[in-house]
C-alpha cells in the first residue's frame, strides 16, 4: 500500500513540474529564514564554545535606585564600588565560584609606526578568563597578580594579531592605545558571543584614572559563575538580597537599590520589555516569538492550501474513479496528505542545505564579525518538525474536502 502511495506521489510531482517547483520554493524560502534565525538565536542565548558555561552563570547589566516615598528613579550600569565591596565578597559563598567585572567593548585606535588601526577593546578582570572558556592559541592569560600590579598587558584575538603584526611573532609585541602602551602576552581564538566579543582585552586596573573605584554607577557589567547550574536559583535570590543591603550614595533622593542576576535570555527579555519582575518577562517574550513564528509559517501554508485546492480539483476525475472502485475517504486523505508531506520533506532537505549555505556565507562574509554557528541536531529537529507541520497544514484541508465528494460529483469535476 505504501509503495503504491509513493509511486502515485512521484508521478503526480513529475506531471505538474511547475506546481512542484512553486511549492518547493515556498517551503525552502520559509525554512531558510526560520532555520537561520533559529540558529542565530540559539547561538546567542544557548551558546557553546567560549560561553559554554552559560548555564552556570548569570549576568548583571542593570542597577536601579528608587525612593520608597518619592517618585525618584535612576538606573544604569554598575559602578566598580558596588562590585568590589558587595559582589566580589560573594566568591566562595553560597555556591558562587567567581564574580567578574567587565566593560563593554569600545572602539579604539592602535598606533603602530605611522599606521592606525581601529579595533574593539574590552577591559576585564582575572575572573573573566575563569568564567569564559577562550581557546588560548599562544602565550598566557592575565592573572590576579597582573590585576593587582596594574600591569600593562594585553590579549588579542587571532584575526587582530594577524592584522597588527603580519609575518611577525605575536607575543611581546607593543600596542599603543590612547597614550598607553600594552605588551601582548596572549593570543586567543576569535569569538563573537556577547560577553566575549572584542579584539583586544586589557586589565581593568590599567584604566588611566582610578576614579572608577569610588563610583556607585559606572560603566561595568557583572558575571556571576555558580559551581553548578543547580546553584543559580539560590544565587539569584542572594543577589536580590545583596542589592537591598547596598546603601545609597544620595539618601535624600534614593533609599533602596535593586539589581538582578539574569540568564542570557532573561537579559534580553528585561531590556526589551523593561520588566522589573524576578523572571524578567521571559514567558511573554517566548510567547511573542512563538506566535510570530506560527504566523510566519501560516502565510505560506495558506498559499499552499490554495495551490493544493487547485491541484486536487484537477484530479477530481481520478478521485471519482477511485471512490467508484471502493476507495474510502480515509485512504484518499492519506494519499493526498502523504503527497504533500513528501513534497514538504523534500523541500525541508533542500531548505536545510540552503540554510547551511547561508550560514556558511555569513561566516565568511564578515557581515557579523567572528560569527561561528552550525546547524546542530537540535536545529535540524526544529526544521524537520516545521516541515511536517507545513505538510499537514497545507494538505489536510483540501484533501479532506475532496475525499468527501460523491463519486458522481468528482467525475463531473464539481465541488
Amino acid at each position: 500500500m505504501l509503495r503504491n502511495y509513493l509511486l502515485t506521489a512521484w508521478k503526480v510531482f513529475m506531471r505538474r513540474k511547475l506546481f512542484t517547483a512553486i511549492n518547493m520554493l515556498c517551503i525552502v524560502l520559509t525554512l531558510v529564514v526560520l532555520m537561520v534565525v533559529t540558529a542565530l538565536l540559539q547561538n546567542t542565548f544557548y551558546p557553546t564554545g567560549v560561553e559554554g558555561k552559560s548555564e552556570r552563570f548569570v549576568q548583571m547589566i542593570l542597577m536601579e535606585s528608587s525612593h520608597s516615598t518619592k517618585n525618584n528613579r535612576r538606573n544604569g550600569l554598575f559602578g566598580y564600588k558596588v562590585i568590589e565591596q558587595y559582589l566580589k565578597p560573594l566568591q566562595g559563598k553560597g555556591g558562587v565560584e567567581a564574580v567578574s567585572a567587565t566593560l563593554f567593548p569600545q572602539s579604539v585606535s592602535v598606533y603602530q609606526e605611522g599606521r592606525v588601526s581601529e579595533v574593539m577593546m574590552r577591559r576585564v578582570d582575572a575572573e573573566y578568563w575563569q568564567i569564559l572558556d577562550f581557546k588560548l592559541l599562544a602565550g598566557r592569560l592575565p592573572t590576579q597578580d597582573d590585576d593587582a600590579q596594574g600591569r600593562m598587558v594585553a590579549v588579542v584575538n587571532a584575526s587582530t594579531a594577524r592584522r597588527l603584526f603580519p609575518g611577525q611573532p605575536y607575543l611581546d609585541q607593543k600596542v599603543s592605545v590612547g597614550g598607553q602602551v600594552f605588551t601582548v602576552i596572549g593570543v586567543v581564538e576569535d569569538a563573537l558571543h556577547l560577553n566575549a566579543y572584542a579584539d583586544i582585552w586589557t586589565p581593568i586596573t590599567t584604566l588611566p584614572s582610578t576614579e572608577y573605584r569610588g563610583q556607585m554607577y559606572g560603566m561595568f557589567t557583572v558575571m556571576v559563575l555558580g559551581r553548578t547550574a543547580a546553584d543559580l536559583p539560590a544565587i539569584k535570590q542572594q543577589l536580590i538580597s545583596v542589592a537591598r543591603s547596598v546603601p545609597s550614595d544620595n539618601p535624600n533622593k534614593f533609599d533602596r537599590n535593586r539589581f538582578w542576576g539574569d540568564s542570557k535570555l532573561e537579559v534580553f527579555a528585561r531590556q526589551l520589555t523593561s520588566s522589573r519582575a524576578d523572571d524578567a518577562g521571559v514567558g511573554k517574550l517566548l510567547t511573542t516569538i512563538v506566535v510570530l513564528m506560527l504566523l510566519f509559517m501560516a502565510l505560506p501554508a495558506l498559499n499552499l492550501v490554495n495551490l493544493n485546492v487547485g491541484r486536487i480539483m484537477e484530479r477530481s476525475s481520478e478521485i471519482g474513479v477511485r471512490k467508484a472502485f471502493g476507495a474510502t475517504s480515509a485512504q484518499l486523505v492519506a494519499q493526498l496528505v502523504l503527497e504533500n508531506v513528501l513534497l514538504c520533506l523534500a523541500g525541508g532537505a533542500v531548505g536545510l542545505l540552503a540554510a547551511a549555505g547561508v550560514l556558511w556565507w555569513l561566516e565568511g562574509s564578515g557581515l557579523i564579525p567572528y560569527l561561528q554557528v552550525d546547524l546542530n541536531l537540535a536545529v535540524f529537529g526544529y526544521g524537520l518538525l516545521i516541515t511536517l507541520v507545513f505538510g499537514v497544514l497545507s494538505g489536510v484541508i483540501p484533501a479532506w474536502k475532496m475525499s468527501r465528494l460523491a463519486p458522481v460529483q468528482a467525475l463531473k469535476g464539481t465541488a
